[in-house]
């Protein structure tokens, strides 16, 4: 080392600003004359860290003492996991809230007469419930209770009861035969539905159950859908048949079932474009679909799944109508409970078309899509708390 090399910094001359070069002076050293005084060191900012973390043993050597580090902040304390009655309940508030705010202003204190009924039949209606079920329910409220006093609890416990009833009969659960290899499953409905999002989640719980899943990005007009399917494949462990952005949909749904057989899978989930149901070329489109996985299986597709927007209310009813008759429906599937205060469109369309309601969601994560209970929704609905 030359007389005027620097030495080589150390952890704390770094930190102190202390790193001046140091001249070696020749022995014997003479003695120096005065200097004026030193100026003041210049305050140093530490360095930001690097990227990658550095042994200690590196920076202050093998048996030089650590440092006291800077104290890091405290990380987030862990929120547990609640339960699906917890996010329901949660998920549904402003639909629940809308509600029991209205029954419970106009119930209070006041006599129960046929002004009452029909003001209770607009509150039901602004939620979304539709005329036939508010009409229903406003009269089970009135059976017996004219010119009496009725409380809003009494109210919201009708309404509960009723909304149970006319639900039971369409909470179904997505049964898988296991004797179709690959069991089809086509999901359809409009751009903005959350399509896309509600197959990754089901890739996800029937992976979940052992289930070998196969994904087919059939919904070919966006590059971004072909791209979100991929990664929810990459998730789940499944096998996903992508083409390249504006490709033949029918053509990918065809090849997606010949690997589906060859592999013997046990679900193939086809995914389709989000079709405006006022668009005929793009319905027709879906049709084909249809036609083209039946020469490869006549059965085929064996459930085909409409997803729903809850916020769209009362479009959804022209929706199930004209998907039903292209696609041949078999369930529903409600998205977005959490983002509306007309929830209520879920019973309206029970009640007009019957159809089988297998899941409901109410948030993003996996867990906030689950089965759909008749019970657990109406107690939700009416602001009640758990069933027994």
């Amino acid at each position: 080392m030359s007389e005027t090399e620097p030495k080589k910094r150390g952890f704390f001359s770094k930190l102190f600003g202390l790193d001046q070069p140091e001249t070696r002076l020749p022995e014997p050293a003479p003695v120096p004359s005065p200097e004026p005084p030193a100026e003041p060191v210049a305050e140093v900012v530490p360095e930001a860290a690097p990227e990658a973390p550095v042994a200690p043993e590196v920076l202050l050597g093998e048996d030089a003492p650590l440092p006291i580090a800077p104290p890091e902040a405290q990380p987030e304390p862990v929120q547990p996991k609640r339960s699906w009655w917890r996010r329901l309940r949660d998920g549904l508030s402003r639909t629940s809230s809308a509600l029991t705010t209205g029954i419970s202003d106009l119930f209070t204190k006041r006599k129960l007469d046929a002004g009452t009924l029909e003001d209770l039949e607009d509150i039901l209606i602004q939620a979304d419930l539709g005329l036939a079920t508010s009409a229903r329910i406003a009269k089970a409220v009135g059976e017996g209770r004219y010119d009496k006093q009725i409380e809003p609890e009494e109210v919201k416990a009708i309404l509960a009861r009723e909304v149970e009833t006319i639900l039971t009969p369409v909470a179904m659960p997505l049964a898988i035969d296991a004797t179709k290899k690959p069991f089809v499953i086509l999901m359809v409905g409009v751009n903005g539905s959350g399509k896309t999002t509600t197959i990754g989640k089901l890739a996800a719980k029937f992976r979940a159950e052992g289930k070998s899943v196969m994904l087919a990005a059939g919904d070919t007009f966006r590059a971004a859908a072909i791209e979100q399917l991929k990664v929810w494949g990459e998730r789940t462990g499944a096998h996903v048949v992508a083409g390249q952005q504006g490709a033949d949909a029918a053509g990918l749904a065809f090849e997606a079932l010949q690997k589906a057989k060859a592999e013997g899978t046990d679900v193939l989930l086809i995914d389709t474009a989000g079709r405006l149901q006022n668009k005929t070329g793009l319905m027709d489109e879906l049709a084909k679909v249809v036609r083209v996985i039946r020469k490869l299986d006549a059965e085929a597709p064996h459930a085909a799944l409409l997803v729903l927007d809850a916020t769209v209310g009362q479009n959804a009813v022209s929706q199930v109508e004209a998907f039903r008759e292209t696609a041949g429906v078999t369930g529903l599937v409600m998205t977005k409970l959490d983002g509306t205060a007309r929830g209520g469109i879920l019973v309206a369309l029970a009640a007009q078309f019957g159809l089988p309601v297998h899941f409901i969601g109410v948030g993003e994560s996996v867990d906030d899509l689950e089965p759909f209970s008749a019970r657990d929704f109406a107690r939700a609905v009416a602001g009640l708390g758990e069933a027994a």
